[in-house]
């Protein structure tokens, strides 16, 4: 399967105090760090290459999952550098290790869903990149795209329709190539780029069915904690 690019790299401000010290990669969830429970879902999923984009206290992230055999992973590490590149931009330097296909996916999002559905997806609709999308009705975030037909009609995450009934999952599938158009320097945000390549007819889309889960906030934070509770074996 692809490998996955996990954007970890932010400076977690909804959640500070809690991440004043520590990435979000690295916040406490049932007694060991939010991105043990993700990677032991990739690796459960299929997936067995990650490469970790890493800024803000990455190294610490790097300590505590090594090299990703305890997960049954081949875990890398791409550094944002003395400035933080941005979602698109830490893609950019992380291209190297990547290679010409790959799923990404943000460092504070759990997403149970089908990976190798989506990697077919992806082939199959023959477009730039692919974002799966979710049936959301701004029941857990707000909406931010109009999906009909199988096609992705709108995506935004400022200029926000009544018609925007889905929403980014959180895992795309981006074609390498996608990356030339950033700025050779400076920060590039991912869901900017998202929107040029729906603009452009570039981004195919995949409904899912399995709802997200995220820590990036202390709400999201107890939902999870809730699910991982009732999921364990009893």
């Amino acid at each position: 399967m692809l490998p996955v690019a996990i954007l970890a790299g932010g400076l977690a401000m909804r959640l500070r105090p809690l991440t004043e010290t520590i990435p979000k990669a690295m916040v406490q969830v049932n007694g060991e760090p939010f991105a043990f429970h993700q990677l032991r879902l990739l690796q459960r999923h299929g997936i067995d290459r990650v490469v970790y984009c890493v800024g803000y206290r990455g190294e610490q992230v790097a300590d505590a999952v090594g090299d990703g055999s305890r997960f049954g992973l081949q875990v890398r590490y791409s550094f944002d550098g003395p400035v933080l590149a941005g979602t698109a931009g830490a893609l950019k330097i992380a291209r190297p290790l990547l290679g010409p296909d790959f799923f990404v996916l943000y460092g504070d999002s759990f997403l149970d869903c089908d990976y190798l559905v989506v990697e077919r997806a992806y082939r199959q609709a023959g477009k730039a990149a692919l974002m799966a999308v979710f049936r959301n009705d701004g029941r857990w975030d707000t909406s931010n795209v109009e999906f009909a037909d199988g096609r992705i009609i709108e995506y935004s995450k400022a200029h926000r329709t009544e018609r925007m009934r889905h929403i980014d999952y959180g895992l795309g599938v981006l074609s390498a190539g996608v990356l030339d158009a950033l700025p050779a320097d400076g920060p590039a945000d991912l869901a900017a780029l998202y929107e040029r390549l729906a603009a452009s007819g570039d981004l195919a889309a995949f409904e899912v069915s399995e709802r997200f889960y995220e820590v990036g906030s202390f709400g999201g934070l107890v939902q999870f904690e809730d699910y991982l509770k009732k999921a364990a074996p009893q």
